[in-house]
């Protein structure tokens, strides 16, 4: 017990001193201070009496992992995954021209709902609202904090206490574990389901109709893909229905595509779903609109209105960040050529396979020489993700690595613990790295951060 080191013993070790730099003094004691109880935890329960105890160097850097990985707030991570969208790591990858647009109004004040014409207040979303009336020919729009919020304020508005008609087929469940059945209960709309999993008619629909009817929903199946013996009802057909019977159509569309690309097979668009007629069309800012985490509502001017006054618009309302990110981005999505290329998401879905194989080539010569490592390049598929385009693989090609002496799990794990965190896939054997999910710019950075980790990781962490 006298061999483990003193909390004044390892404040002084270079990696705390170095740590103290950019990390509250109080947080870097408090974490020593933990790190030693179990120290000392550990030392009374061990049988060992020849055990080493750690020094005050090992103790520092125990600790400086420990804060920079669980004291601090949210991280960078390079996401070599290959899912393009993924939801676990913040999803879209902003435009540079939305994190500048971000860090302005981040740094100062802005006209949040300030005229600047009449030096009266004004409403928070109206630049966001007139531009994507703009761009998409709706009547009115409104923005709120993200696409199950978009549905909520809709169904609580136009159908609470009232009977909601959706098929069987399309009560998805979203990320996690959130069922469109319990959160339809939540605002106060009564669900009735039509039809059956995999076949659904319109005569369905209009069977189920009845006084106590207020919406016909229609649900984008955006996470998975029905096949075989299926059938639905089109958009238009139920838009035709619902003004038979003077009832709000709503199309939950979920990813908000706003043209055709060709990995988006199938994907309905934005522009399509308005044309169809429907009341109202509700989608997300963060999947392959390529912004900031919103959801967005579009349609009929009267029933906008009507949810602008809801008091869960104000619940649901989103902040200045998300305001200058989204109009960035829809700034860029004026011009599709120009999307392609400045919004991280288009770019990413839209690069060419030889493109992905000379870049995972140049990072497999880069990694040449890395203890322990072997490193080839192999063909493999990736995804969209977010819960958009479900099965539909993108031809890749990814680096494959192997270790001498880590499992894949484990050489998975060591990575995470890189500067920055490295995170990829494992399958067949090898931890896989897709240079489709990282930007061309982080590609020398990945393998820079592979190197430095195994280098420095005692033989790769053993």
């Amino acid at each position: 017990m006298r061999k483990i080191p003193s909390v004044d013993q390892v404040l002084a070790a270079p990696a705390v001193v170095d740590l103290l730099r950019t990390e509250p003094r109080p947080v870097v004691v408090r974490a020593i201070r933990a790190c030693l109880d179990e120290i000392r935890t550990e030392v009374r329960g061990s049988k060992d009496n020849g055990r080493p105890v750690p020094g005050a160097s090992d103790v520092a850097a125990q600790v400086a992992r420990s804060v920079r990985l669980e004291v601090r707030g949210l991280r960078r991570v390079l996401n070599a995954t290959g899912v393009v969208l993924h939801t676990n790591l913040g999803r879209a990858r902003l435009a540079d021209s939305a994190v500048r647009a971000v860090q302005e109004v981040a740094s100062g004040a802005c006209d949040l709902e300030f005229d600047l014409v009449t030096g009266k207040r004004s409403s928070r979303g109206r630049i966001l609202e007139r531009r994507l009336v703009q761009m998409t020919d709706a009547e009115g729009a409104l923005v709120v904090n993200n696409n199950a919020g978009a549905l909520v304020l809709a169904l609580n508005e136009l159908a609470r206490g009232r009977e909601v008609i959706v098929s069987r087929g399309e009560l998805v469940e979203i990320g996690g574990s959130f069922r469109l059945p319990d959160v339809m209960e939540r605002t106060g709309a009564r669900l009735r389901e039509v039809g059956t999993t995999n076949r659904t008619h319109v005569r369905d629909y209009e069977n189920a109709i009845g006084p106590e009817t207020a919406m016909l929903l229609k649900v984008h199946r955006s996470n998975f893909r029905q096949e075989g013996f299926v059938t639905e009802p089109t958009l238009a057909e139920l838009v035709e229905l619902g003004r038979r019977y003077d009832l709000t159509v709503l199309h939950d569309l979920g990813s908000g595509a706003l043209w055709e690309m060709p990995p988006l097979r199938d994907e309905p668009l934005v522009p399509g779903s308005l044309a169809s007629g429907v009341d109202l069309v509700t989608f997300s800012g963060d999947k392959l609109l390529g912004g900031p985490q919103a959801g967005i509502l579009l349609g009929r001017e009267p029933l906008i209105e009507r949810l602008r006054k809801n008091p869960l618009a104000r619940a649901l309302r989103i902040d200045k960040f998300t305001i200058a990110a989204l109009a960035a981005t829809l700034d860029l999505l004026e011009d599709p050529d120009r999307a392609q290329t400045d919004v991280p998401v288009l770019r990413a879905l839209g690069a060419e396979p030889a493109e992905l194989a000379g870049r995972a080539e140049a990072m497999v010569r880069a990694l040449d020489g890395c203890p322990a490592l072997r490193a080839r390049t192999t063909e493999a598929l990736s995804e969209v993700g977010g819960g958009a385009v479900p099965a539909e693989g993108l031809p890749t090609t990814v680096v494959a690595l192997s270790h001498e002496t880590l499992s894949p799990d484990e050489l998975a794990g060591e990575l995470r613990a890189a500067e920055p965190p490295v995170i990829g896939r494992i399958a067949g054997g090898e931890l896989l790295l897709d240079p489709r999910s990282l930007d061309r710019a982080e590609d020398e950075e990945c393998v820079e951060a592979i190197r430095a980790r195994l280098a420095g990781s005692a033989g790769g962490g053993r």
